[in-house]
């Protein structure tokens, strides 16, 4: 049986099944942080600090970063 894809986000790893999202990794990491990501406070970069997008499959060794933003969403 596969453990399963380790990742790393704010620099502690986390396993996540294979074919997983960056989403559900957030999720399985801390659900806090993915709702922040779906409110938009918050958004995700790669190990480079490039923005990524959360529905978007993670690989193996990926690092990813949440970024609490400071401003607030623009009201619809």
């Amino acid at each position: 049986m596969t453990e399963g894809i380790r990742i790393f986000v704010n620099e502690q790893a986390v396993l996540v099944p294979p074919g997983a999202t960056i989403r559900e990794a957030l999720v399985t990491f801390d659900p806090a942080l993915a709702a922040a990501v779906g409110e938009g406070t918050a958004y995700i970069t790669d190990g480079v600090g490039r923005p990524v997008e959360a529905s978007r499959g993670v690989e193996p060794g990926a690092i990813l970063r949440v970024v609490l933003s400071g401003r607030r969403p623009a009201a619809e």
